[in-house]
């Protein structure tokens, strides 16, 4: 009977007025949790019907599969996992009503809240423990003074985030076992843990999810012996629950809360084999915390994890599967809203909000509660003593130097005594040994053992430099962690000896280790390095020397331009060398002439700029370089949220700050005297950026002679850009290669050609999306214009007709261009029979690159006829990707044997085969062939003719490049090829067999080749598997220095550790030989000009 009134319960009351309470998203994450509901004695729901579902066929299938009370068991259970209380509680409440109706007598089923309880565990003594414990921590008082209306507190933000860690992804259907909720010291994450602690404890949080929740904290556990799991978290567990080991074999239903993983002092090292699963056994802390961390222990328990951000990365390796969130601390709105409530002069407020915002690095830094106090806090005093915060905020340092000294400043009429030097320099060294180790925990004996002793750490605790934990005896931090970054600086900053000579010299103290770090491998060194930069400042100097009483040393500064000058002179690419970094650090010093100092070592400059901040530190930065050549900038999102922010009253100082450090930056062009190119291509520039650029690109000391602008978006159709090549005639080099100009672009660009004060050689058009209309225009400017003769046209549509007004233009005696490129224009062999008339007429253009157009065997037939006649000065023709055939063979090899003027000729990726080679080689051979670089890449060609191409190689005196790449040569055609690279007769520089189906076999034939040839510098082998035998025959003849090769194209990475030593040794043995995957360089000077033009 029972089962009849629930089924009538469902009918009339309906599961399906639930489900449709069921916004899209949560209806789809109930349809994964029924997916992988499993109930005894009851089937599976088959997926495709569950998928594609609505809402009452749903309650259908549920009703089907999971009859009577089963049904509302199951549905109750997803409600809870997925948090729904509210709908939960709605529901139990009809179902009790339902049950009294039904009577006693037909209440013999289990009652679904009953089951579901005995499925939780009561546990309401662990709880009441829990709740007392953690109401006491989140009572008690912070050692920094706090206003009464600020307290640390989850927000409704945080509550939606701890409610939602645990959720099933939508997208992937899976539910995270493993959460790592990161952040910046001081945010807020043990805050929020702990109040997830004492929500769960209440009755507010996780109640459908988590039969019980543990929660582990990395600074006691720091002080822990060995002891088993179990033992390990018996600390809070009531003796009237029962047996702990019962309830963790509940692994599914439990959440371990592991709090402050950056302050475990464990490597672990320990291999997973050896890890423990046995909760019961004892082991040291270490190994228990790394075999629950790597689930080798309790692998279907749930962990939540919380680490600093300079942990995250050794904490990620630990783990195999995991979800992470990061705790970003108070929004921008909050931060506001506290600096207003913080001042009570509503006019020193607002000064104090503007000064913190303009520096975008210091604002950020104020996410964290505790350093926006330490900041009000300071920026209140110099307001009393009338002093000016824009200074103070204009860097971290400035800020900090100011906080710190204010802690020993009198107060009420107090002195606290001098810090006497021992003490000063202790503290320092336990700073900066923590930074470098990690370590932010500090217990007693390891500060004795580090030189504070028990009255230095009382005065330091007087001073609120250091803070002892309230629950944890004998251990102490710093307030924050800035506070230890920039005592740590100050260790090198006190400190006299830099070098590592000293015996007793601790890694840690070696100032060139410190500066050789980067953000991205040593990101917990980063604020340090910041500060110690800032610190170089002479204000800063002064008023630190004024608050300890204290000499610092200025050698530290020329250590620090010493250390500049070798990292200029170095052979790392300027983006390898992070200059973006660089200039946070160099801002930091607010010192003009020490930037110039450091940056006289370098001539080229790359940085990519996508935030504020970016744009503000390198434009100070560079302002103040006088010795760049070339700078490289995409600059991203500056302008963009520049745009979206106008109609704000309280940013409107973004733009003008915006607009300012663009006009700085743009001041380089005529600052910097020895400025010759620049790139700012990819960059997102609007009007009013794109208007200083200009005036400054006009400015009559800018001597720019190379501009790059790809991929940029012109909003007045390239008119400006026009203007400027008359304006400037230094600049003789423009690419827009993939800027939008079109053909009303080209038109304006066309008229400043023409112009007789226009001075520019090339023009790259690559990809600009222009048509046969805009070939008129260029046609014009080619015949008027005196200087161009470079111009590329490639992956645009311009067609035969297009070409053919081109063509007008090449035939006309006053055409001055010398290098064409038409890659990829649409042209066929109708456009062939122009082309060729004009190559015969012109008796300047040299280089002509065709390539990936479908001119087919007759084109090519056409382009054959001009290159005999004896008019003809073309010198480099690129026919890659034109579709043509063995057939054109012969013509081509009659064309050539005419001709006397061609070096270099291009011809692959067409199916020539062998039979087609072999008719060319005839010619390549002839004594009057005047040819020095050959490509056959891609010819379909396999040994059969390597006979005729050796044949080449011994009788063409002026071959100088083969490229033969990705042709099937195998190792019986190189063995041909080596017998004649041996010979003395050969001249050839550079060969490529990239991709020629190599093994170790033909290894033999190139080291004997290369012990004997003397002029062969380059060949690529890439792409071929030489197995480590073949790199063990190439490393006896690659190591000497008696080898001529300086470059290999080789992949190390392709070959096991075995051969990657071998060729590391290659390095070592021989430096004039470099070994890298990339061979292909291109230079405009060879064969590859096409590519590079």
């Amino acid at each position: 009977m029972a089962d009849s009134s629930s089924s009538s319960f469902f009918a009339d009351l309906g599961l399906l007025l639930y489900l449709e309470e069921l916004n899209k998203e949560e209806l789809n994450t109930f349809k994964l949790f029924l997916k992988e509901t499993v109930e005894p004695e009851h089937g599976l729901i088959p997926w495709t019907e569950v998928r594609k579902a609505r809402r009452e066929d749903l309650a259908n299938l549920i009703k089907k599969y999971y009859p009577g009370e089963k049904a509302w068991s199951v549905t109750l259970k997803i409600f809870g996992k997925m948090n729904l209380k509210n709908l939960c509680e709605r529901a139990k409440a009809e179902i009790n009503r339902s049950a009294q109706s039904i009577g006693p007598d037909d209440a013999t089923a289990e009652d679904p809240q009953t089951d579901q309880e005995a499925m939780l565990g009561d546990g309401t003594e662990y709880r009441i423990r829990i709740k007392e414990k953690f109401c006491i921590a989140w009572d008690k008082k912070s050692l920094a003074e706090q206003p009464e209306d600020f307290h640390h507190r989850t927000t409704q933000e945080d509550r939606k985030l701890l409610e939602q860690l645990f959720d099933v992804d939508v997208k992937t259907g899976e539910q995270p076992q493993t959460v790592v909720l990161q952040g910046a010291a001081g945010v807020g994450k043990t805050t929020l843990v702990r109040k997830a602690m004492l929500d769960w404890a209440e009755g507010n949080l996780y109640q459908q999810r988590f039969t019980y929740v543990f929660y582990l904290n990395g600074r006691e556990i720091n002080q822990l012996k060995e002891r088993s799991f179990a033992q390990l978290i018996s600390k809070d567990w009531p003796s009237t629950e029962g047996p702990i080991e019962g309830i963790l074999s509940q692994q599914s239903s439990l959440l371990f809360i592991i709090d402050s993983f950056d302050e475990l002092n464990f490597a672990f090292e320990e291999p997973e084999f050896a890890l423990c699963e046995d909760w019961t056994q004892e082991h040291p802390v270490s190994f228990l915390m790394s075999s629950l961390l790597r689930k080798v222990m309790l692998p279907e328990a749930f962990l939540l994890v919380t680490t600093r951000l300079t942990a995250s990365k050794r904490l990620k390796q630990l783990l195999k599967n995991h979800h992470s969130v990061e705790l970003l601390g108070m929004s921008e709105g909050a931060r506001e809203e506290y600096i207003y409530q913080f001042f009570e002069n509503k006019r020193w407020a607002k000064k104090a909000f503007s000064s913190l915002k303009n520096n975008e690095m210091l604002f950020s830094m104020c996410q964290v509660p505790l350093v926006c106090l330490a900041t009000c806090t300071c920026l209140k005093q110099q307001m009393e003593k009338g002093g000016d915060v824009t200074l103070t905020c204009q860097t971290t340092t400035a800020l900090f130097t100011c906080y710190i000294s204010s802690l020993f400043t009198p107060v009420d009429g107090c002195s606290p005594s001098l810090l006497n030097q021992a003490q000063l320099r202790s503290l320092c060294h336990v700073a900066a040994k923590g930074i470098w180790t990690m370590t932010y925990v500090f217990y007693r004996e390891n500060l004795r053992r580090l030189g504070l002793t028990k009255s230095d750490v009382s005065t330091f605790l007087d001073r609120n430099i250091l803070q002892k934990d309230a629950e944890y005896e004998n251990c102490y931090v710093f307030t924050h962690l800035h506070v230890q970054e920039f005592f740590a600086a100050m260790f090198y900053m006190l400190k006299g000896n830099w070098e590592s000579g000293d015996p007793s010299f601790k890694p840690f103290e070696d100032l060139k280790s410190l500066l050789q770090s980067t953000s991205h491998k040593d990101p917990h060194l980063t604020q340090t390095k910041f500060f110690l930069f800032g610190l170089l400042n002479k204000n800063r100097v002064k008023q630190l020397e004024k608050t300890f009483n204290c000499k610092i040393s200025p050698k530290i500064k020329s250590k620090l331009l010493q250390w500049m000058e070798v990292l200029g002179k170095s052979e790392y690419s300027p983006s390898q060398l992070g200059f973006l970094e660089l200039f946070h650090y160099l801002y930091e010093t607010q010192d003009k002439a020490f930037i110039s100092q450091s940056m006289r070592y370098f001539q080229k400059v790359a940085i990519n700029i996508s935030e504020k901040i970016h744009l503000l530190v390198s434009s100070f930065c560079l302002k103040h370089c006088r010795c760049l050549q070339t700078i490289r900038l995409s600059v991203t999102m500056v302008f963009e949220k520049k745009m979206l922010k106008t109609s704000l009253p309280t940013n409107t100082w973004d733009g003008d700050r915006i607009t300012h450090c663009w006009q700085d930056l743009c001041s380089v062009l005529h600052t910097n005297e020895g400025l010759r190119e620049l790139d700012l291509s990819h960059s997102n520039l609007d009007k009013s950026a794109m208007n200083i650029f200009h005036q400054e690109l006009m400015h009559p000391d800018c001597k720019l002679q190379k501009l790059l602008l790809k991929f940029i978006t012109f909003s007045d159709g390239c008119q400006d850009i026009s203007t400027s090549l008359i304006h400037n005639q230094n600049l003789m080099h423009l690419d827009l290669k993939g800027s939008d100009i079109g053909d009303n672009g080209v038109k304006s660009l066309c008229e400043a050609l023409k112009h007789p004060d226009c001075k520019l050689q090339t023009l790259r058009l690559e990809s600009c999306n222009l048509t046969v209309f805009c070939c008129l225009n260029i046609s014009n400017a080619l015949i008027r214009s005196k200087s161009l003769i470079f111009l590329n046209l490639s992956t645009n549509n311009l067609l035969d007709n297009g070409v053919q007004l081109l063509c007008e233009a090449l035939r006309h005696p006053e055409c001055y261009l010398e290098r064409l490129s038409l890659e990829s224009c649409g042209l066929t062999e109708a456009g062939c029979e122009d082309l060729s008339l004009a190559l015969i007429s012109n008796k300047r253009l040299t280089h002509l690159c065709l390539a990936d157009n479908v001119l087919g065997d007759g084109g090519v037939k056409l382009i054959g006829d001009a290159l005999q006649h004896p008019q003809c000065t073309l010198q480099s023709l690129v026919l890659r990707r034109c579709h043509f055939t063995s057939l054109s063979t012969e013509h081509l090899s009659t064309s050539l044997l005419h001709n006397k003027s061609l070096t270099h000729l291009d011809l692959g990726s067409n199916s020539l085969q062998d039979n087609g080679v072999k008719l060319l080689c005839d010619v390549f051979r002839h004594p009057s062939c005047n040819l020095q670089d050959l490509e056959l890449m891609g010819c379909v060609l396999s040994n059969a003719c390597c006979l005729d191409l050796a044949s080449v190689i011994l009788n063409n005196p002026n071959l100088r490049s083969l490229d033969l790449g990705n042709n099937d040569l195998q190792d019986d055609g190189v063995k041909i090829l080596c017998d004649a690279l041996r010979h003395p007769n050969c001249n050839i520089q550079r060969l490529s067999l990239e991709y020629c189906g190599l093994t170790s076999l033909c290894c033999q034939d190139l080291s004997s080749a290369l012990s004997i040839n003397q002029r062969l510098i380059k060949m690529n082998l890439t792409q071929n598997i030489l197995g480590n035998e073949g790199i063990a025959k190439l490393y006896e003849v690659l190591k000497s220095p008696e080898c001529k090769l300086q470059v290999l194209g080789l992949c190390k990475e392709a070959f096991d550790e075995k051969a990657q030593k071998l060729l590391e040794a290659v390095g070592v043995s021989n430096p004039h030989l470099i070994i890298k995957p990339d061979c292909n360089y291109h230079n405009e000077e060879d064969g590859s000009w096409w590519r590079c033009f």
